[in-house]
């Protein structure tokens, strides 16, 4: 198989693998913070982050935002989903090209969740006018670090899988 197909299929692989794990996380009880989640397809963003070049991954944050909006989803959905998803993917970015291997996947992880809630936040103040749901704030980032750890470790696992078996297409 040639490379590009590879790397086509491997991006198929994780947009499916988001869509799974968003559907998987309606089904689990809600987290009592207004807004908050586990955000378990970010996984797959972590992955690609680690193994595909930026705009491979800006690709696989905008497929599965729109693909799941539309199948489990509404337009509000699309645009909460959407905005966090680009500004997590758009900080960990960052922040992997500012300390490199200095920092880990884990740490990545929750730079990324904080920034997903940060957006989702921001743009819901924007969308309601309503500033007094910055209170939600500190509870949302108390709830960032453990949902970004957990999905930093299943994505630093996987990784390790996926290194073994050369699933790397950065060029």
């Amino acid at each position: 198989m040639k490379i590009e197909t590879k790397k086509l299929v491997y991006i198929s692989m994780l947009v499916t693998q988001a869509m799974i794990l968003s559907y998987i996380e309606t089904m689990l009880p809600a987290i009592p913070i207004q807004g908050a989640k586990l955000g378990l397809a970010n996984i797959a963003t972590v992955l690609a982050l680690s193994t595909l070049n930026f705009r491979s991954c800006l690709f696989i944050v905008v497929a599965r935002t729109l693909l799941t909006g539309l199948l489990f989803g509404n337009m509000a959905s699309i645009i909460y989903s959407i905005t966090g998803g680009l500004l997590s993917l758009l900080a960990m970015y960052i922040i992997m090209k500012l300390f490199g291997n200095t920092l880990s996947l884990v740490s990545v992880s929750i730079v990324g969740s904080i920034f997903h809630n940060l957006g989702q936040l921001g743009i819901a103040v924007l969308i309601l006018e309503n500033t007094r749901l910055l209170i939600l704030l500190p509870y949302l980032f108390l709830i960032a670090i453990p949902t970004g750890l957990f999905v930093g470790i299943v994505s630093k696992y996987l990784l390790s899988y996926l290194s073994k078996n050369h699933f790397n297409y950065k060029n």
